[in-house]
């Protein structure tokens, strides 16, 4: 591309990065987005949302909480699908709490649960022996008119 006077723009980047995710690339991603950067390419919420979900997927959870809390800091707002993601990886890793935590700030930034937030926090909890908690969601879901999909 920069042979034929056309570079690479942030739309070119974020496709590449979401490439290097899917297939596992983790450390070329994080060079490219270092690339990027030192180009002066400002990044946009879609860039953002494949380097929290390729992070989340690799298990790179404490790096997807920084840009989570970058991002916040700049005023984003992460929509319902993006919080699942980050809930996943955060449950994966066995950090129900803080996934708990996490839905609850989720609520507090005015993006409400769905029912795939519900069942991956279900789920996670009943797997790992958190019945009670697990109890409470199912209710609390349900009374929220949500049903299983």
């Amino acid at each position: 591309m920069h042979d034929r006077g056309q570079p690479p723009n942030v739309i070119t980047y974020s496709s590449i990065l979401d490439a290097l995710f899917k297939n596992h690339q983790v450390d070329k991603a994080i060079e490219l987005l270092a690339k990027i950067k030192d180009q002066g390419i400002q990044l946009n919420f879609y860039t953002y949302t494949i380097l929290v979900r390729g992070l989340c997927k690799n298990g790179r959870i404490k790096d997807a909480l920084e840009i989570y809390r970058e991002l916040l800091i700049k005023g984003y707002h992460f929509d319902v699908k993006m919080y699942n993601v980050m809930i996943d990886g955060i449950c994966n890793k066995g950090l129900f709490d803080e996934a708990l935590s996490l839905m609850s700030k989720m609520e507090d930034n005015g993006c409400n649960p769905n029912c795939i937030t519900y069942t991956t926090l279900i789920h996670a909890l009943s797997k790992n022996g958190m019945n009670e908690k697990a109890v409470k969601l199912h209710h609390e879901m349900i009374a929220r008119g949500l049903s299983y999909e």
